[in-house]
């Protein structure tokens, strides 16, 4: 059975952006999800290098090399912008003004706890960046990853494996086969792949799961990715 891709992911976690939140989004996969914002949304875009107010992409034509967002993307910017230096953003993120941050993930428990910093890898180092002053100061914290990893084993554990980047503090997590809300009971499936069953759903998800009872079809419209 076929999944979302990675950008129809970003999608629907975009979806759930509201009117007059302060957002910031990783690196990576998560800063697509201002692509896919619903246009009767006013959200401020926070991006930790220093930007509040990040606008859309650049077109070439408008390419300024000093304004870049935290991911190196040339970016513009939305009416009402500021420009602040790197310990005000963080004092921003720490002083828990971020409504909501969107990061991506390597594993995330039941209870919560987030991993996404060191996969143990020997060809690639840990790499920690902001997100570990993100998912202990934003007001609420978003999981954006693949269900399961590329050898098949689940994303969604009982318990992390890799070394935590915080603990307790994801609240919903977005992947390619369900969207699943971090509650006091466990891991509570809010949507489901359409098809899919809840035996599927379980045996691709290494903790228990909870469906809600009005657990609704996962969809999004077709989004190619590039490449």
């Amino acid at each position: 059975m076929s999944g979302l891709n990675r950008l129809q992911i970003t999608w629907r976690a975009a979806q759930d952006i509201e009117d007059g939140q302060v957002v910031n989004l990783g690196i990576g996969l998560p800063v697509h999800c201002s692509d896919y914002l619903r246009p009767e949304v006013d959200v401020f875009i926070q991006s930790e290098n220093g930007v509040i107010g990040v606008g859309p992409l650049a077109p070439a034509d408008r390419i300024d090399t000093d304004l870049v967002d935290a991911g190196s993307r040339r970016i513009t910017l939305r009416p009402g912008a500021s420009i602040i230096d790197s310990s005000w953003s963080f004092a921003m993120i720490r002083g828990g003004h971020v409504d909501v941050t969107i990061l991506g993930a390597f594993e995330v428990a039941a209870n919560g706890d987030l991993a996404n910093w060191d996969m143990r890898s020997l060809n690639k180092g840990p790499l920690v960046g902001g997100a570990m002053d993100l998912a202990v100061g934003a007001r609420a914290v978003w999981v954006i990853m693949e269900h399961m990893t590329r050898k098949g084993a689940p994303r969604l554990v009982e318990t992390c494996t890799l070394p935590l980047t915080a603990v307790r503090c994801v609240k919903r997590v977005y992947t390619d086969l369900a969207v699943v809300d971090i509650a006091y009971d466990g891991m509570v499936v809010r949507e489901m792949l359409d098809g899919m069953t809840a035996a599927d759903l379980r045996a691709r998800t290494g903790a228990p799961l909870v469906f809600a009872p009005d657990c609704r079809p996962l969809v999004a419209p077709p989004i190619a990715q590039p490449g």
